[in-house]
């Protein structure tokens, strides 16, 4: 499988990159975090580190490191605006659980 932005994301991130006038793409993992035992992580990236696993989404490149592989795998990020608020949304199919505050979730 792979690890996809959405049109959406891939635009915003694009934008973003060219007015940071640096970076090579997007760079997305786990840590251990929150009550419910995980935590995304999401960054820009300078450079591509060697054991990264790469994809390509809508022109925007996406870099994960191969520990966070195995919980993104399958997973779009999208960039939502819901009234005031906006901002990346991982839709990921293999969170079993959520906490309520929707910092954290398990596999």
């Amino acid at each position: 499988m792979a690890v996809t932005l959405s049109e959406r994301a891939a635009k915003h991130v694009a934008n973003y990159l060219k007015k940071r006038g640096k970076g090579v793409g997007l760079r997305l993992g786990v840590r251990t975090s929150g009550c419910s035992g995980m935590a995304y992580k999401l960054e820009f990236a300078d450079s591509v580190l060697s054991d990264d696993i790469e994809f390509e989404s809508h022109g925007v490149k996406v870099l994960v490191d191969p520990k966070s592989f195995p919980y993104l795998d399958g997973t779009e990020l999208d960039y939502t605006r819901e009234g005031l608020n906006e901002g990346f949304k991982f839709n990921n199919p293999n969170v079993k659980d959520a906490c309520g505050c929707g910092e954290s979730f398990n596999v």
